[in-house]
């Protein structure tokens, strides 16, 4: 790879994070640790922390690592429908932070709040009409995630709804679910998107936090070997197909309540919300979402069963967020080594169609 750029690479998501490459490493759970997030920042990605599983303090705490690792612009995600929002919020004007990364969006004020005190504003989305909707509200950018991506997502492939966003907003777009090298940004920035994020890639790096065996797990897997289910948190997500996803599915709902309740109560002790919080916050989703109640307390399952496998390596106890991809990646390179490689071969492949 050359140092001079090929043009083509160097799209309005480069200008507006930032960053060298228009590559974005997903804020993933339990995953997107500082050293993970930084790891992607020295490499010239945009590097996206996540904070849904950390308390206040500990996303505080995360972000002044981030920056003990990196002098490069990254991104921190927030759920967006959590109580403490503004809070967060908050943190990320007083710390610098460069990009505020949304799984569901926020609030319109929200929104203007982190603009005006400078930030770049970009949820995620898995619809035309939410695209729509958020860029009314004035976002900077978005992250369209189509049907192959894992964790929650919808039924659309990103073929489809990729370019479908494209023709529906005027700012940068940025293409999720199903990339994990060069071609597949080439062929994102065919469709008119600003740059892709990958989630389960950088999963698979030698930077990602995520033990060994788990990682190997990913590895020995095809591409048929994922599944979208609601029966973990009441909402479609895609993960690995193991025993457990399948006990799951199989089992009545009551039992599957039952695990729920469990998860709910450990995940509070562990975080520390208070339950008139995890009340405001389950009612929020409730109204959002058309969930019913026994939905709501199912919804506890995620972010308990994604620490089990991502963090204690107990693939029997936890799920294995992933998106299809998966089943076409077969090491684990460093994201410097990765973005590099992404890199060179999407200079080669736009070279070869310009011959």
């Amino acid at each position: 790879m050359s140092d001079e750029l090929h043009p083509a690479l160097r799209t309005r998501a480069c200008e507006l994070f930032g960053v060298k490459f228009p590559v974005v490493q997903t804020g993933m759970g339990w995953v997107s640790t500082p050293e993970l997030t930084a790891a992607t920042a020295n490499a010239g990605g945009l590097g996206i922390l996540a904070s849904g599983t950390l308390t206040v303090a500990e996303t505080e705490a995360a972000i002044l690592r981030t920056k003990e690792l990196t002098d490069a612009p990254f991104g921190v995600n927030v759920r967006g429908d959590a109580p403490d929002v503004g809070e967060r919020a908050e943190l990320l004007k007083k710390h610098g932070v460069r990009v505020a990364s949304f799984a569901l969006a926020p609030k319109e004020r929200v929104i203007r709040d982190l603009k005006d005190a400078g930030l770049v504003v970009m949820p995620s989305i898995g619809a035309k009409r939410h695209a729509e909707k958020v860029a009314a509200w004035g976002v900077d950018a978005v992250i369209v995630q189509g049907g192959e991506g894992g964790g929650h997502t919808g039924s659309v492939p990103t073929s489809v709804l990729l370019p479908q966003v494209v023709d529906a907003v005027d700012i940068p777009v940025i293409g999720a679910g199903g990339f994990h090298d060069g071609r597949g940004l080439v062929a994102a920035l065919a469709y008119g998107a600003a740059g892709v994020a990958m989630g389960t890639r950088f999963l698979l790096t030698s930077d990602s936090p995520v033990p060994d065996a788990v990682k190997q797990e990913y590895l020995k897997r095809g591409v048929n070997d994922t599944v979208v289910t609601s029966v973990l948190d009441g909402v479609p997500q895609r993960v690995l197909r193991t025993e457990l996803v399948d006990q799951l599915i199989g089992r009545g709902a009551a039992s599957r309540l039952t695990r729920s309740v469990r998860h709910a109560v450990a995940f509070q002790k562990m975080s520390g919300t208070p339950w008139r919080d995890i009340v405001r916050e389950g009612l929020a989703m409730k109204k959002t979402h058309e969930l019913s109640l026994g939905q709501v307390i199912m919804a506890a399952n995620t972010p308990m069963m994604l620490r089990s496998s991502m963090v204690d390596g107990r693939v029997d106890l936890g799920t294995l967020a992933s998106g299809q991809v998966a089943g076409v990646i077969d090491d684990l390179p460093s994201c410097a080594e990765l973005l590099a490689r992404i890199i060179a071969q999407a200079e080669a492949v736009l070279a070869r169609m310009q011959a």
